[in-house]
């Protein structure tokens, strides 16, 4: 017998709802006194003062829980009536995803109006590949003196034609201008066409020709009997309507109350792309195929169902052009879809008396039935957004001392004692007070805790705790119980720091808080936060709150959006340079490595903030804003361009690392005094009414070794004070010379409108004579990852390691990267001589050249770029050879991964 196997699983409710239940807590608590005191307390039955005191803990204890029970949306209402949606996603923002299947491409198209139905299917392109001399071709005949064992061949993939089935409803065939408007109306139509996929391609994919289902007449001659009180012009309309829905089945909108009336789920319903006019039936839609046959029999059970209809007398199908037919079955062309011919006759009886229709009132109907189904579309897209439930504020964190729910006997509640108390009745009751107080203000930050649950979980905090408490209320003579100093009771704000701030290491907390949320989509940061430590330190741990938040904000985008490509077609220049009209994968590397907000749009990522220049045979650098102002520089020349960066790096390090409440803190003190430290920070004060400061490292052996310095002389303090807080933010939390471009192969290909190309419009390959299994397509599926090589994150190569691991990860499985960390910062070799602004520019030439040309390519961008890819060459660490007298090493030596420098 087989064993059967066990899996181990998490329960999606786990709360065991014993801080509901007062016995279980008054269970617990007296084995908790009976294991603590046993010895000395042996009477545990209710009428003991330490079991009431216990009692009342627990029902303060199950209040708090039946708060925290209550509805997730009154937990989250806010005080002034506003409700909750924007603190997180809705479900028509988080659950649809961008086009991903045909059949999702399917539903954007058909969405677009004028559209009835639509099919991709895959475009041929043919390209010959000769493997003895590494070119490719679209001519086979380019090879003609190649031994043919040396040829192979490969179709692109991820191109794509589609046939569309225009709705032509609205056009009356019997104008004169018919066929004018139709060839207007059908190019209208696949503009729109191609800008709504261009909008939602997906990476290494694109759509080449966009063609007409073609028409096949279909003539049908019938004799029918309707009832006696049948409206025969009715009657015809809806024959023809049937039929043609028949012939050509349309697409039906559901709202979104139809589609939960279906039993779909939640997520099955928002499933694919978000559309205007409601939503589309997968299932119904996979079964909307060109039809391939007309069959009789069905054209009868149509006419028979319709209300009115007695009998169908006779009945005949055939070729409108009276091409010989099948009297049962007619055969539908390939790519074509049957229509009823203009000779089609139907005609009708009221038993044996022959009745005439008239066509203008058949007009009216038949436009009554297309008016009605128009009308189901546009109301079907009013009702997609599924309502947040009402939110209702219940004052959660609301609490006042269990004190006063005491018997009067034990003296503590408002009626005190009576005024014959003795003194020492008066100090046990007060004594009793301040023991009980305790409690009161551990209950009391529960509650509060409780109450700004709203503002924890929320994308959009700006918090300066995690920690709350309150004031504990309504206890009688409570100035006697403590001291003002210790316990401002006047200043909530004062009393949470004094009590919780020790234990409230925000930054921890608020990393825990993000991870929860994290969580919640299966997503992860631990690789990313170890690797932040080890670079950043103790600076790290803000850095990382940062890219955690910034992540879930775009969580929208770097979800749904993760295999979309930028949109190329037909965009103005700001929207296909310096730009976030990037992939999404671009957004979603860029947001997991904790890239600034700038750092994945397409720009030039060469001309940065920082310049590392050569002055005589020495090298210093500098650091702008982004007004271009300097906010830092060198204090020291260095005799090797590695030696500068390095000092920059360190410089950018210890400033990330400073502390903006320190810097608060010391102002606010008079501490800025000439050579005062705060934390990395030196201030210089030479003379009176002339502030500036310079960053220090603290580590050297030199203790007030100056790394950078801030040569702007300030006239105050306070204003030296804001110049070096702008410069924390700015280092923070906007400078940055990372990014990352992407480029697609199946973009550069040649013009595949032609038969024959030059042979250097092809992508290089290099297939070893074909001896091998080597993949001779150097276009499908494929894309060059290119970033800078040399800055500090990106020049560690364990942080590479992660980057690089990473990007293969979120690539679409599918889809095989190069990758490349190259170039030099501008300046540091001349323009022509870097890689990386060769590179850009002729990326951006490409793009600006690409977007107008639909299926053709400008010959000279596109072998420019062709070049700068071939010519990029990914930079490593340098490192240093050094003899058996010298110990002391400057990096160390991995092959593979270490340039050589100079002994």
């Amino acid at each position: 017998m087989s064993a059967l196997t066990t899996h181990t699983t998490i329960p999606k409710i786990v709360s065991s709802q014993d801080d509901l239940d007062f016995q279980f807590l008054k269970k617990i608590g007296i084995e908790y006194i009976e294991s603590l005191g046993g010895r000395l307390w042996t009477d545990y039955n209710d009428h003991d003062p330490g079991i009431t005191i216990l009692e009342m803990l627990c029902y303060a204890i199950t209040d708090l829980g039946n708060r925290i029970e209550l509805p997730i949306e009154n937990l989250l209402a806010k005080e002034d009536g506003s409700g909750f949606g924007n603190q997180f996603f809705s479900a028509s923002e988080i659950l649809p995803n961008r086009a991903l299947t045909p059949l999702d491409y399917r539903k954007l198209f058909i969405d677009i109006d004028g559209v009835r139905n639509c099919w991709l299917s895959k475009h041929k392109k043919t390209v010959y590949v000769n493997c003895k001399d590494d070119e490719l071709s679209y001519d086979l005949t380019t090879f003609d003196t190649v031994p043919e064992r040396f040829i192979r061949q490969f179709d692109y993939n991820g191109l794509y034609d589609l046939l569309v089935d225009f709705d032509l409803s609205d056009f009356d065939k019997t104008q004169n201008d018919y066929e004018a408007k139709v060839v207007d109306f059908k190019k209208s139509v696949e503009k729109s066409i191609r800008e709504k996929y261009h909008a939602n391609r997906n990476l290494c994919e694109d759509l080449i020709d966009i063609s007409a289902v073609g028409i096949q007449p279909i003539l049908i001659c019938s004799n029918i009997e309707i009832e006696r009180d049948a409206d025969e012009d009715e009657i015809q309309a809806k024959i023809y309507f049937e039929i043609q829905r028949y012939f050509a089945p349309s697409v039906h909108f559901y709202s979104l109350k139809e589609m939960i009336g279906k039993e779909y789920r939640t997520d099955e319903i928002f499933d694919g792309p978000l559309l205007d006019h409601g939503f589309i039936d997968t299932d119904e839609l996979k079964k909307t195929t060109l039809r391939s046959q007309v069959r009789l029999s069905d054209i009868m059970n149509i006419i028979s169902s319709i209300e009115g209809v007695k009998v169908i007398k006779d009945i005949t199908i055939g070729n409108c052009d009276g091409s010989e037919a099948d009297d049962w079955v007619i055969c539908v062309d390939a790519n074509k879809r049957p229509e009823l011919c203009s000779d089609a006759v139907f005609n009708f009886t009221k038993d044996v008396i022959p009745v005439v229709v008239s066509e203008e009132k058949v007009k009216e109907h038949l436009a009554k039935l297309e008016a009605a189904l128009d009308l189901s579309r546009e109301l079907s897209g009013l009702d997609k957004i599924l309502e947040l439930p009402e939110a209702k504020y219940l004052d959660t964190d609301w609490y006042t001392t269990i004190q006063n729910d005491f018997p009067d006997t034990y003296g503590i509640s408002p009626f005190g004692l009576p005024s014959t108390a003795t003194v020492e009745r008066k100090s046990q009751a007060k004594q009793l007070k301040a023991y009980l107080l305790f409690f009161d203000q551990i209950l009391a930050s529960y509650f509060s805790q409780l109450g700004v649950v709203r503002d924890l979980l929320s994308l959009n905090s700006d918090l300066s705790r995690t920690y709350f408490t309150q004031v504990v209320q309504d206890i009688k003579d409570f100035d006697q119980l403590v001291s003002p100093t210790d316990y401002p009771a006047n200043d909530p704000e004062l009393l949470a720091e004094l009590l919780l701030e020790p234990q409230d290491d925000i930054n921890e907390r608020k990393n825990q808080l993000l991870d929860h949320l994290i969580s919640r989509f299966a997503e992860r940061f631990s690789e990313y936060t170890f690797l932040m430590k080890e670079l950043y330190g103790s600076a790290s741990t803000e850095l990382i709150v940062q890219s955690k938040q910034e992540f879930l904000k775009d969580y929208h985008l770097v979800s749904g959006n993760r295999g979309g490509a930028l949109n190329y077609y037909r965009q103005p220049p700001a929207k296909l340079w310096d730009t976030d009209n990037v992939s999404g994968v671009e957004r979603r590397i860029a947001r997991l490595c904790g890239f600034k907000d700038e750092g994945f749009r397409r720009r030039d990522i060469a001309n940065s903030y920082v310049n590392v220049y050569m002055s005589g045979t020495q090298y210093s650098w500098l650091i702008k804003d982004d007004t271009n102002t300097t906010v830092l520089s060198s204090t020291v020349d260095y005799p090797t361009y590695s030696k500068a960066v390095n000092e920059l790096h360190l410089a950018v390090l210890h400033i990330i690392q400073s502390n903006e409440k320190l810097v608060e803190k010391a102002y606010e003190d008079g501490e800025f005094i000439d050579n005062a430290e705060i934390g990395n920070i030196l201030i210089r004060v030479p003379n009176a009414g002339s502030y500036s400061f310079d960053i220090i490292d603290k580590n050297s052996p030199n203790p007030n070794y100056i790394i950078a310095q801030h040569n702007t002389q300030h006239a105050t303090a306070e204003a030296l004070k804001d110049t070096i807080l702008s410069c924390i933010d700015f280092m923070k939390y906007r400078f940055t010379e990372e990014g990352i471009f992407l480029v697609e192969h199946i973009l550069m290909r040649p013009d595949i409108t032609m038969t024959s190309v030059p042979a250097d419009e092809f992508l290089p390959v290099y297939l070893d004579d074909c001896v091998e299994c080597n993949c001779i397509d150097p276009y499908s599926y494929r894309v060059s990852i290119v970033l800078p090589g040399y800055t500090q994150r990106f020049s560690n190569i364990d942080f590479r390691d992660f980057m690089e691991e990473l990007i293969r990860e979120e690539l679409p499985a599918h889809v095989v990267p190069k990758i490349c960390w190259v170039g030099e910062r501008k300046g540091h070799v001349p323009d022509t001589e870097n890689d990386l602004i060769n590179f850009e520019n002729a990326y951006k030439e490409f793009l600006l050249k690409r977007t107008d040309l639909e299926q053709k390519h400008d010959p000279a961008t596109l072998k420019a770029l062709i070049d700068a890819l071939g010519d990029l060459n990914t930079i490593y660490p340098s490192g240093t050879l050094y003899n058996c007298e010298t110990e002391e090493l400057d990096g160390k030596i991995i092959l593979g991964r270490t340039n050589l420098g100079t002994l």
